[in-house]
């Protein structure tokens, strides 16, 4: 049992904590791992289609909030800490255009922030979204640029004598891309169009597929043990399920769609990996106890 360490996610929204990342975060907190987690925004451009989830809040972003919250809480986060920018929505959407919109943010003052919060929890081991933000969601991209800014920076203050730390480990977390094709594959069959994918039918699985080339597993990691602190926290983001909405054949693919393993795939960006290295089942491995 792990019983050290820190952890830091760095995420675009509420939920992105739990969509995806759940797993291995609880996997982690699970262990005695004190895992935190950066949220840019407040999802203030999510969609929600049930109007009575907004009973009690005054806006979107406090229903979301209160979610993260309460899934903070399930998968036993050790603390959550927002950056305040506000969501920028999908590409192309009214909300691109927000002043305060994390897409429009200077990427150097977001990296600033991430940066400063990095200092604050000290974590050996940093993980953020792959090069297309999962889905090519431009929060998310703006968050691996900057994310990943924010880790070099401090590791050139390090390396240089300037800073007494900095993080050690730089993980993305993805999708595997053989899993896309297989999906964008199946969705056809079910009458389901593979570019409009989704609850908004704004995700284009074809264009991922073929984004996410390239992108190696260099460190898997099991979570079984964990499965119902994520269905927990998954709860928890009721306003962004969507489930009544969907048809049966949406409700079908997401069934298949499911992976077949309770697993998180993430790419090393640092330290660079070696040839012939072989696979991480632990984010800290090789890191002093």
């Amino acid at each position: 049992m792990r019983n050290h360490g820190v952890l830091l996610a760095s995420v675009a929204h509420p939920d992105d904590e739990t969509f995806g990342l759940g797993g291995a975060l609880a996997h982690y907190a699970a262990r005695g791992v004190q895992v935190h987690v950066i949220c840019a925004t407040k999802g203030e451009a999510g969609t929600i289609l049930d109007p009575q989830l907004l009973e009690g809040y005054g806006s979107v972003a406090e229903r979301r909030v209160a979610e993260l919250e309460c899934a903070a809480k399930a998968l036993g986060l050790a603390g959550v800490h927002f950056l305040g920018y506000r969501d920028s929505g999908m590409p192309g959407s009214p909300d691109n255009q927000h002043p305060q919109a994390l897409v429009n943010a200077d990427e150097a003052e977001v990296a600033a922030r991430i940066a400063q919060v990095m200092e604050a929890i000290r974590p050996q081991v940093v993980v953020t979204f792959d090069p297309i933000g999962g889905y090519y969601h431009p929060d998310h991209i703006v968050m691996h640029r900057a994310t990943t800014r924010a880790f070099f920076d401090l590791r050139r203050g390090y390396e240089t004598g300037e800073r007494d730390w900095a993080p050690a480990k730089l993980y993305y977390h993805f999708f595997p891309r053989g899993r896309l094709r297989w999906l964008v594959r199946i969705m056809p069959l079910l009458g389901l169009d593979p570019r409009r994918a989704g609850a908004n039918k704004d995700i284009d699985l074809v264009a991922i597929a073929e984004g996410a080339k390239g992108f190696r597993t260099h460190a898997r990691i099991r979570y079984e043990d964990v499965l119902e602190r994520v269905r927990q926290a998954t709860l928890c983001h009721k306003s962004q399920l969507h489930m009544a909405q969907l048809s049966w054949r949406e409700r079908l693919f997401r069934r298949l769609s499911r992976p077949r393993r309770a697993e998180a795939h993430f790419m090393r960006a640092y330290p660079p990996v070696r040839p012939g290295e072989p696979m991480e089942h632990d984010l800290f491995a090789g890191l002093d106890p």
